[in-house]
């Protein structure tokens, strides 16, 4: 069974994977024998991010791209496959939130992160479908959000753009399944990064407000999206397709906690 998780020979493209959830994915892709490549427009992130996986025992491939870029995107996903391999596995993890209220949040930035957050995964995947059609299979990940299917104050952008990536996920999985390729997406609940730390104190009211809506009673970590990424990536998946896997410790589960 140990060799259906197996991701060994594979070439992963992980988008924004010089830190975060991206890196704590692709380090797990490559536990299980894959080569590893990723992107960011940060030519800086870019080398920090190699510079990370080295003293993690990775040698992983950095390529500064702005995933909005068509053109930019097909160059990279060219030089991938000359420089390294034909994408087996991508994982459309690049993405940008802004804490806007609606009133407040111009017609701009509302474009830029569904630009970021929604075309740009379009771009990518459109980009590297011919490659795993012509090698007969591949497996596209698609970081969705429980913001796909919840509301919250301040993010109307990021919740259009991931409701967006949510179906976008089974329209093309519906397309390109004929060509033995897996379209689907993970959705993280609340998850402890750096960026998190200062919300995670004890005390703190989005701590507590998290913890409450959590049946699981606490934070995600970045190791809990590592299993369901193999999964989704490794041909245990095979029959899997269109399919958005919630990682929310249970929230989006949870009608809440009956008052006392």
């Amino acid at each position: 069974m140990s060799k259906r998780f197996s991701l060994e020979g594979k070439t992963a493209f992980v988008t924004g994977a010089s830190y975060g959830i991206g890196m704590a994915i692709a380090k797990a892709f490559h536990s299980e024998g894959a080569t590893i490549v990723f992107n960011d427009i940060n030519p800086d992130l870019v080398q920090k991010g190699i510079a990370s996986y080295r003293a993690a025992g990775i040698t992983a491939r950095g390529y500064v791209c702005d995933v909005t870029d068509e053109r930019e995107v097909e160059e990279t996903v060219a030089k991938i496959a000359a420089e390294v391999g034909i994408i087996d596995i991508l994982v459309n993890n690049a993405g940008i939130i802004k804490r806007i209220p609606a009133l407040d949040m111009t017609a701009v930035e509302f474009r830029q992160v569904i630009d970021v957050d929604l075309t740009g995964a379009f771009i990518v995947s459109k980009a590297v479908a011919p490659g795993m059609i012509e090698k007969g299979g591949g497996k596209i990940i698609n970081i969705c959000s429980m913001m796909s299917e919840l509301g919250r104050e301040t993010v109307s952008a990021y919740a259009a753009a991931k409701g967006g990536l949510k179906m976008l996920t089974k329209n093309l999985a519906c397309e390109w399944a004929e060509h033995n390729i897996q379209v689907n997406g993970i959705g993280p609940g609340y998850i402890a990064t750096p960026q998190t730390a200062p919300l995670r104190e004890a005390g703190h009211p989005f701590n507590d407000f998290i913890i409450a809506k959590t049946p699981a009673a606490r934070w995600g970590t970045t190791a809990d999206l590592e299993g369901p990424a193999i999964f989704l990536a490794s041909s245990a998946s095979d029959f899997v397709n269109g399919h958005v896997l919630y990682v929310d410790g249970g929230i989006l589960a949870y009608i809440g906690k009956q008052p006392k």
